[in-house]
């Protein structure tokens, strides 16, 4: 195996586009990070293949924080701008985000995760550096909104090109196959969570790679991750 880092920081979003939390150490089950993406917001009318309520329609939504509070079952608690605390399915939750998002909305829970492409997602330290440099950004992991940030030191950036096809083992036990790398959109222009827009940041993407920047994963052996473990290229 070849050690390509070591995993600097773990996120998980416990609603789809809003702030999430990190954490020192993660169970990665066979559907991804446990309880990521376990709430999402979905536009009522949408016919589209992404119908989901994101930060690109209503930017507000990174203000928002979502954390899990411990439970049987697990109960996710979100915090809004004002400082009110909603559960996730509250419906004045909803009725607030309808009236943010000015469309009508519904409420998604959904056990395995809303996920774009894949159920976990990586990037690498100098993909990060590499494009806050580019774009005259200071280097902020959270736009991407990874699961894992894997300082991969002195290494070349978008590293994560030559990941695809293989297999990744973060920390004593946990296996994840590396499908494809992650093309990005409007919502990395956004800081985390002021939500401030820096159109430079997609541009510098797109310039560098392709608009790819880390990459999507799925999981092939559970287990827990901790910060600080190792990530090896098998």
């Amino acid at each position: 195996m070849e050690r390509i880092g070591q995993i600097t920081t773990i996120h998980r979003y416990p609603v789809k586009s809003m702030g999430g939390e990190r954490l020192a150490a993660a169970p990665v089950t066979l559907q991804g990070v446990a309880l990521d993406r376990m709430y999402a917001f979905v536009q009522a009318g949408s016919k589209s293949v992404f119908p989901w309520l994101t930060g690109r329609e209503a930017p507000e939504m990174l203000f928002y924080s979502a954390t899990v509070m411990p439970g049987k079952p697990p109960v996710v608690t979100v915090r809004t701008p004002a400082g009110a605390e909603f559960a996730a399915d509250d419906p004045a939750l909803l009725a607030e985000l309808e009236a943010l998002a000015k469309r009508p909305v519904h409420c998604l829970p959904n056990y395995r995760g809303s996920f774009d492409v894949a159920p976990v997602s990586v990037i690498a330290s100098s993909t990060v550096e590499a494009i806050a440099k580019a774009s005259g950004t200071a280097p902020d992991p959270l736009r991407f909104r990874m699961n894992f940030l894997i300082d991969t030191g002195a290494a070349p950036p978008f590293a994560e090109n030559g990941w695809v096809g293989r297999i990744l083992r973060l920390g004593e036990t946990a296996r994840i196959a590396i499908t494809e790398p992650d093309k990005r959109c409007v919502m990395v222009t956004l800081a985390h969570p002021a939500g401030a827009a820096s159109p430079a940041v997609l541009r510098a993407a797109a310039e560098a790679n392709g608009a790819a920047a880390g990459a999507y994963a799925a999981v092939l052996t559970p287990g827990e991750v901790r910060e600080g473990d190792d990530a090896w290229l098998e």
